[in-house]
């Protein structure tokens, strides 16, 4: 007979390690920054993990002498590339963590949909749910 208590304790420190790791990803996520650079120098950019634009900066004068299609397309590009490096940057920090790391940024972006966590049965082991369901009285009788 399995030792439920002992069972319990140890997906509870699982639990635990998880959520303070869950914790420092999301201080790692909120520091990631990507900064692009238009060419001739006349916009620079720089996003968060969400593609968030954080700054934006005209290093040079080059912007003054730019039609204001040019220096939209100029800033919208510049901020798409930016988007792409933080999002790199993103999947880098989480490939270690899962192994679908596309799909999270996706998710993180807004590019996909969270999948749905209020599930009526949600997915855990047999051993756990006769726990759950008959408590410390033993398995259920199949």
């Amino acid at each position: 007979m399995p030792d439920y208590d002992q069972m319990i304790e140890e997906l509870t420190a699982e639990y635990q390690r998880r959520r303070a790791r869950t914790g420092e990803l999301r201080q790692q996520i909120a520091g990631i920054t990507a900064t692009a650079t238009a060419p001739r120098n006349t916009v620079k950019v720089t996003v968060g993990a969400q593609g968030d634009v954080r700054d934006i900066e005209f290093p040079a004068g080059a912007y003054k002498r730019m039609a204001p299609a040019e220096l939209t397309s100029a800033l919208l590009e510049t901020i798409a590339e930016a988007k792409e490096k933080a999002q790199e940057k993103l999947k880098e920090l989480m490939a270690g963590e899962t192994s679908n790391a596309s799909r999270l940024v996706d998710i993180v972006t807004g590019k996909a949909e969270m999948p749905n966590m209020q599930s009526a049965d949600p997915p855990m082991p047999d051993t756990v749910r006769d726990y759950l369901t008959y408590g410390g009285r033993g398995a259920r009788n199949d």
